[in-house]
């Protein structure tokens, strides 16, 4: 199996995975999955759950003909989200919040910052966002159009390390595993070209609107934005317990190296700092002349009030040497400035990364004279 590490991701549930044969909500698979979900959490790991099944969930309650309609496929979405949800909530110990999403929020920049701030408060709280495209007012022009690519968007949008896609099948195989007794696992993909792509051969199961190709497509916008996509099989909760391992159990598809100029395009240019890290001289000349990442013993101080996640200033005598995504929040630095790595996990009473900012988070930016925070 392919090594991985991961602390923060989006999970995409397929509808396979959480509609019976009986088309009612509620799968046993969903048991394990929210195990995976409270075990990662315990590791503190952020989590966002992308749930297909409301539109399946509520086939026995809508009268359709053969053909489904946009006002009954809306219906059904309206009654099945709130079966869905009742299900989801009824696994976790702590509360579970519902995102409706259609493309018309991801592209208008303004509803896109809010998308990311609420799913960041929510996070902040102790809160597992649960998003699904939202069938009930969209149109056919205004729709992502399936739950693989939403769970993509989100997955940049919120700029995760991991997007875990969970389907019926355990990756992305050379021939269909469901037709094609000989058909090899690929388990790792480090770039998705178009002989990958015309592996895809549809949906393997009834439920799903999408196949293997949106699989494919929503690998490709994560690898190209730098975060790393898994695809496995969902029914398995040995699976599960591989990626907590650090370890994928399916196909890897390794993040492209144009990702990380896409992520360093957006910390550079798009993103707002929320604060500054003030760094020694020591760090200073390790992460300006090596490439290293921000460690805490190199910090002298932070400003601002900011979130884990949260973009930030590095700061070296008065002058803004870079940018960077943190790892930390700065009431969290405020208590590790200055102290070694190992040590960090002991002075905060939880398991936590020994980077402060890593370096595939940071971009170098021209000097600039400081607005303090």
């Amino acid at each position: 199996m392919t090594n991985i590490t991961w602390q923060n991701a989006v999970i995409k549930i397929g509808s396979a995975l959480v509609t019976s044969s009986k088309e009612e909500s509620g799968s046993s698979y969903m048991r394990h999955i929210a195990d995976f979900i409270i075990e990662s959490r315990r590791q503190n790991k952020d989590i966002i759950l992308v749930s297909s099944g409301s539109v399946a969930a509520a086939r026995g309650i809508v009268k359709t003909g053969v053909a489904v309609t946009r006002s009954q496929k809306a219906a059904m979405a309206a009654i099945g989200q709130t079966k869905m949800m009742a299900v989801w909530s009824s696994l976790f110990n702590f509360p579970c919040a519902q995102l409706l999403l259609t493309v018309d929020d991801l592209n208008d920049r303004t509803r896109y910052i809010n998308i990311k701030n609420t799913i960041r408060e929510l996070l902040d709280n102790g809160v597992l966002p649960i998003v699904n495209e939202n069938d009930t007012v969209a149109q056919e022009e205004s729709n992502v159009g399936d739950n693989d690519n939403l769970a993509a968007h989100t997955a940049i949008a919120m700029q995760t390390d991991c997007l875990l896609i969970c389907t019926d099948v355990n990756g992305l195989y050379d021939g269909h595993p469901h037709r094609d007794k000989n058909a090899k696992l690929i388990p790792v993909v480090d770039k998705i070209d178009d002989s990958i792509m015309a592996l895809a051969s549809g949906a393997s199961s009834d439920v799903g609107t999408g196949g293997m190709i949106t699989k494919l497509q929503a690998a490709k916008r994560c690898t190209q934005s730098g975060i790393q996509t898994l695809l496995i099989d969902g029914k398995d909760a040995y699976n599960f317990s591989e990626i907590l391992a650090g370890r994928c159990p399916g196909t890897l598809f390794s993040p492209a190296d144009i990702g990380y100029r896409a992520k360093h395009d957006w910390i550079a240019h798009t993103s707002h700092p929320k604060g500054e890290i003030v760094i020694d001289h020591g760090a200073y000349l390790a992460m300006t002349e090596r490439g290293a990442s921000l460690l805490p013993a190199g910090i002298s101080k932070a400003s601002g009030d900011f979130y884990k996640d949260d973009t930030v200033l590095v700061v070296h005598q008065d002058t803004v040497v870079g940018k960077g995504i943190s790892r930390f929040s700065s009431a969290e630095i405020q208590q590790i400035a200055g102290v070694k790595s190992h040590l960090v996990s002991r002075i905060l009473g939880y398991q936590a990364s020994e980077e402060v900012i890593h370096r595939d988070n940071f971009v170098l930016i021209a000097p600039d004279k400081l607005t303090h925070f």
